[in-house]
């Protein structure tokens, strides 16, 4: 029963901040240029994923007064479907430069750790700990009580926003690093990958907030 109530309070808790923020970079020299329209790329090899958060993120960003494309819209399927070059990628580039882009943003997930963690079966919020009598009393439930493993997969993501209107194609603007904790239905995940991003770029001023 104690098992299931800790579960449960962690759920509740946890439910809506499943992605955290692990590292970022800004390059100062990008400042007051707001993009104007933005290709969304979701690199992997699950298309329904790729899609849910390329037309989410595309909501976002359409919701700010930005020019959204998703890349599974514009990216021929020999372009998505086979190994290319660095150059025919710079040439794509050059290509959705010349027709109106001015930056891309890029998620891909970097990989995938299992994480452990130990929970008593119990909580005590008093302070027997002051005498050794007391102490011992609540810590004996150890023996009778123990705690339980829990076992769960973090994803470690990274995104990349690039301005493609400068000289080098490669201008990295923005990076960020998130952990998706334990992700639920890919649906609520993504929602809430691409919201904590959002928010993020909305604080190092890349994009406005909501209208």
């Amino acid at each position: 029963m104690k098992k299931i109530i800790l579960i449960i309070a962690v759920q509740v808790f946890t439910g809506c901040s499943s992605v955290r923020l692990a590292d970022s970079w800004r390059d100062n020299a990008y400042s007051g240029k707001i993009p104007e329209k933005v290709l969304v790329v979701g690199i992997t090899d699950n298309l329904m994923g790729r899609k849910i958060y390329e037309e989410h993120l595309k909501d976002e960003f359409q919701a700010r007064g930005i020019d959204a494309v998703e890349s599974h819209r514009v990216f021929s399927p020999s372009f998505m479907h086979s190994r290319q070059s660095e150059a025919a990628i710079r040439e794509e580039v050059d290509k959705f430069a010349d027709s109106g882009y001015d930056a891309i943003l890029v998620s891909v997930v970097k990989g995938v750790s299992e994480e452990v963690s130990y929970s008593r079966g119990y909580a005590r919020t008093d302070y027997f700990w002051r005498r050794f009598g007391g102490y011992y009393f609540v810590y004996q439930d150890i023996y009778f009580d123990p705690g339980y493993y829990d076992r769960y997969n973090i994803y470690h993501i990274e995104a990349s926003l690039y301005d493609i209107k400068a000289p080098d194609s490669k201008s990295l603007v923005w990076v960020a690093s998130f952990d998706l904790v334990d992700p639920g239905s890919i649906n609520r995940t993504v929602k809430d990958y691409v919201r904590r991003m959002t928010r993020e770029l909305e604080k190092e001023k890349i994009i406005p907030a909501k209208f």
